[in-house]
């Protein structure tokens, strides 16, 4: 084999000597019939690269320039003023309807005056541009059209190479076969970088000058024109006399190609550059906590996804109050309304502040500290035991409905019903004490005794309709004391508390008031839902009640000055091995309260609790001062109001002569709940309160109410 092959690479070096020595000796190249061979040989090269290069950029795949640009969704207050914006994108895109006329020419004549003439590869700028970069010994001109370096910015890398180049120039006339000069020039103007971080015409337009691009000038223009060569070297920021002199230069072109005119030119060059002054508005990341609740709510009320929102181009109206927010987020920024932490975990808190007639959340504050985009949210995902907050919605509230007064005497002593005992936090009896002093001092036994009393049925049934998330395994006596399955966030506290504040009709929490595309269409707009929880005389005498724990009770740092009313809570550490031994400790801690104008919820505890990770405080002490802090700020420029009296509202605080004898009378017939310990959970074995002492007194002398009214007529 090994011969073989030696015998034939002996026969080709013959070969090609003869063929060598024959070339020699004829000088062929000076017949005709070489140079016509020459000559088809390159007419063939050149169809074949022609096919080849033709074939190659129509495989080019360009759609990303027909994909729409994301744009982003833009947030509005209950006033309509544009508060925050939320973008996946680098770019805040612009149609050329917005482009000045005088910013399109300007850029033109800057980077590509045959822009509308060429198809996407102009031969005379790039013959041009080889000349200058032959004598420089260096890729220094790029010769590139509008069109190559839009096709640059989105499908290749910058470095300076002929292959790049040619790549360059295929993607660039299949954009020209894909698109109009239109649309390229506006895909061009907000893909292209302009300096400082500013991508796109719009936030260079915003950054330099703060305005919009519709807004520019005819010497802005030019100098964000100016700035597309070199922007690091022509920045305004970095050399103002530099930056001066290029505007200039791009004025001189522009009226050269008779673009502006001898006047329009010379005004706008002795015109001083005239930048932003102030710190940027930048509306991005403003008010995150609200807003991730709005995107939460967007995605779960409505349908939308994450993505929609982010690139949509949305336009979302809320229920927020600027100044209710920034309130909220400046208390919350401040550590000193907060117990001190650990290392390794931070006290965290929510807090929800809304407008009880409406349901329009105005403020709303999720966690503290920084977090992540869409981070767990305390004001709304939350579900935590609500402790003592919750007595008003199961017992008190239920209670006024079955006839029960704010001086209804009530059991504190020893009680064990079923095997369940409660104790007053100060492990003191009183024997009886009225609804009033029990809530005003968040008594636990009067509390369970009277849910006892008026039956687990009416206490759930109360709550639920006051949109707590109760359910049959609720029904229980713990839950006078907020010892409930599952917990409640913030969000739901603020929301049952507004029926008391407005006069018993709950009003269903929101944030989105209307979400429409860019040009006005509608996708959803909020349904506003209500719920009868109690009657307007009842809620009335709550309020009362609640005003009362604010001022002579445990909600006494909560008073703002103004009417206000509320309630405390606090859940003690669970009852097992791992917080043995801790005699003072919380898990969580509460505190829900309004204004005539206002509700608001607050929430504190650790993420994880164990036995390094608890409270050692209560709801009356932080919570009721972050209400008061917030409240203040947000109600500051408001007129003082009282709380509204229902129409026919009889006073159950006025005296009356009975008042004493029905106390004296209830004293002395009160029944020892020990013989009684019967379950009250059957709704037909509910009970109002025992016949009133006064009709029992009109019965005793043989009178009749109907005859003793007669005889007062």
């Amino acid at each position: 084999m090994q011969n073989r092959i030696k015998i034939f690479l002996i026969r080709i070096q013959k070969i090609l000597t003869q063929w060598i020595q024959q070339i020699r000796s004829t000088q062929f190249w000076k017949k005709p019939k070489f140079w016509r061979g020459v000559f088809l040989g390159f007419l063939i090269l050149f169809v074949v690269g022609a096919g080849s290069f033709t074939f190659w950029m129509m495989s080019l795949d360009v759609s990303k320039l027909q994909s729409p640009l994301a744009r982003p969704t833009y947030i509005y207050d209950k006033n309509g003023d544009k508060i925050s914006e939320l973008s996946s994108s680098k770019i805040d895109p612009v149609s050329l309807k917005e482009v000045p006329q005088t910013l399109r020419d300007a850029v033109i004549d800057t980077e590509d005056r045959r822009f509308y003439e060429h198809k996407g590869v102009d031969a005379w700028a790039i013959f041009r541009a080889l000349v200058r970069d032959l004598r420089a010994g260096d890729f220094a001109e790029g010769g590139s059209t509008i069109t190559q370096q839009l096709a640059k910015n989105l499908f290749l890398p910058s470095d300076k190479t002929i292959h790049r180049k040619i790549t360059e120039a295929a993607y660039a006339l299949k954009i020209e076969l894909t698109l109009g000069k239109d649309q390229i020039l506006e895909e061009y103007l907000n893909q292209v970088y302009f300096g400082e971080g500013q991508w796109g015409i719009q936030n260079a337009a915003r950054y330099y000058f703060g305005k919009n691009t519709k807004d520019l000038n005819l010497e802005e223009s030019a100098l964000l024109a100016g700035l597309l060569q070199a922007p690091s070297v022509y920045s305004p920021l970095n050399d103002k006399d530099k930056a001066l002199e290029r505007r200039n230069l791009v004025l001189s072109l522009m009226k050269e190609q008779s673009d502006i005119s001898e006047a329009e030119y010379q005004r706008a060059r002795s015109a001083p550059i005239a930048l932003r002054q102030g710190k940027l508005d930048n509306l991005s990341g403003k008010y995150a906590p609200y807003i991730d609740y709005v995107i939460e709510e967007a995605i779960n009320r409505y349908g939308f996804t994450e993505d929609q929102l982010l690139t949509g181009g949305l336009q979302i109206y809320t229920a927020m109050d600027s100044q209710v927010q920034q309130a909220a987020e400046t208390v919350y920024a401040d550590d000193r309304y907060f117990p001190p932490g650990k290392p390794d975990q931070k006290v965290q808190s929510g807090m929800v502040i809304l407008d009880q007639h409406s349901g329009g959340i105005r403020g709303l504050v999720g966690y503290r500290g920084e977090s992540p985009f869409r981070s767990f949210n305390h004001a709304t995902q939350l579900k935590r035991q609500p402790g003592s907050v919750i007595k008003p919605l199961t017992v008190y509230g239920p209670a006024l409905e079955k006839g029960y007064t704010p001086f209804s005497l009530l059991y504190d002593g020893p009680l064990n019903i079923n095997g369940y005992s409660p104790n007053d936090y100060d492990y003191q009896n009183r024997g009886q004490v009225t609804m009033e002093e029990a809530l005003q001092n968040s008594w636990n036994i009067p509390a369970v005794w009277l849910l006892n009393e008026i039956g687990l049925y009416t206490g759930l049934s109360f709550a639920q309709k006051a949109g707590l998330p109760l359910t049959e395994k609720d029904k229980t006596l713990s839950l006078a004391l907020g010892g409930i399955s599952d917990g409640v966030s913030p969000l739901q506290m603020a929301q049952a508390y507004g029926a008391f504040a407005n006069q018993g009709t709950m009003n269903k929490a929101y944030a989105i008031t209307k979400i429409t595309s860019g040009d006005g269409y509608v996708f959803a707009q909020v349904k506003p839902e209500s719920q009868q929880v109690t009657s307007p005389q009842n809620a009335y005498t709550m309020t009362r009640l609640l005003e009362n724990v604010v001022k002579n009770g445990t909600a006494k740092n909560a008073d703002l000055g103004r009417p206000t009313a509320g309630k405390t809570g606090s859940v003690e550490l669970p009852n097992t091995q791992e917080f043995s031994g801790i005699t003072k400790g919380a898990k969580d801690v509460w505190f829900v309260g309004y204004t005539p104008e206002l509700t608001a919820a607050v929430w504190m505890g650790y993420d994880k609790t164990d036995r390094n990770h608890y409270l050692t405080t209560a709801g009356g002490t932080e919570p009721a001062k972050i209400f008061r802090a917030v409240l203040s700020q947000a109600l500051k420029n408001t007129p003082v109001t009282n709380f509204q009296v229902p129409t026919g509202y009889e006073d159950p605080w006025q005296p009356d002569p009975f008042d004493l004898f029905d106390q004296f009378n209830q004293k002395g017939n009160q029944k020892d709940p020990k013989d009684n310990q019967k379950d009250k959970d059957n709704k037909n074995s509910e009970k109002t309160p025992s016949q009133s002492w006064k009709d029992k007194l009109y019965k005793r002398f043989g009178l009749s109410l109907d005859s003793l009214d007669s005889q007062k007529e």
